[in-house]
């Protein structure tokens, strides 16, 4: 089989699968690893800063507890981010978005996706911080929360915008329709999607990116399918993959 030279490699979370999710330890790793993008979860705090991590709160990713929301940067560095993973990566801290920017070099397409608008005040808070950053042109921003979207990009027309579901819609590519404004991506879950909805989509002008695909086996069979990209747990896996030494 013939592998896409095009087709992105997205570290979900960071190399998720061997390193503690959304931690600039497992984005560096991910990047070691030869991923093409990085995809990320973000928060609000209470002091009104982006925080990368999956949860509403801190209870499954660290050793502290409590709503992300409630608590402020200070507090919320004060956890561990690490330790529940494995000894190797104690005092991994829970990173700002701020932080993973700085990190990442401008090639590398990221991936942020809003867990929660907190009554709409995650879009402008991120809006602000892709200007500062220059990063405008180089993030895709996803989310479940599709008027979320919307209002992302009426405070940012140039922002990327990546839908994201979990239904097998008769046909996928429709569903931009119902956002009255243009959608760079959609984000299926893998399991949704067949190649004649991936193919229609790319016909259509759109970057497909399923998630979250993790076996050989199925990473070829997106591959077939004819993907834009492949959100992975496992990017060195998909690297071995699609670039087999000799």
């Amino acid at each position: 089989m013939t592998m896409s030279s095009t087709l992105l490699n997205i570290a979900h979370r960071g190399a998720k699968g061997e390193a503690p999710e959304n931690t600039l330890a497992a984005f560096r790793l991910g990047l070691e690893q030869g991923c093409d993008a990085i995809e990320l979860d973000i928060h609000l705090s209470k002091d009104g800063q982006l925080i990368v991590i999956h949860d509403a709160t801190l209870d499954r990713t660290t050793d502290k507890t409590g709503r992300v929301n409630d608590l402020t940067v200070e507090e919320i560095r004060q956890a561990d981010a690490g330790r529940w993973f494995h000894e190797s990566f104690a005092g991994e801290r829970v990173p700002l978005l701020e932080e993973v920017f700085d990190l990442v070099p401008p090639h590398i397409m990221i991936n942020v996706e809003i867990k929660d608008s907190y009554g709409r005040r995650t879009e402008p808070a991120l809006v602000e911080l892709m200007r500062n950053k220059d990063r405008v042109g180089q993030v895709v921003v996803s989310s479940f929360d599709h008027k979320s979207l919307q209002y992302l990009k009426l405070l940012e027309p140039e922002t990327r915008m990546g839908l994201l579901y979990d239904v097998n819609l008769g046909r996928h590519s429709a569903l931009v329709s119902s956002l009255g404004a243009p959608v760079y991506s959609l984000h299926p879950n893998f399991k949704r999607i067949s190649k004649e909805d991936v193919r229609d989509a790319v016909a259509q002008g759109l970057q497909v990116f399923p998630y979250t695909i993790n076996r050989e086996e199925d990473m070829m069979l997106a591959i077939q399918y004819g993907v834009s990209g492949i959100i992975t747990d496992y990017p060195g896996r998909l690297k071995a993959l699609l670039c087999p030494t000799v």
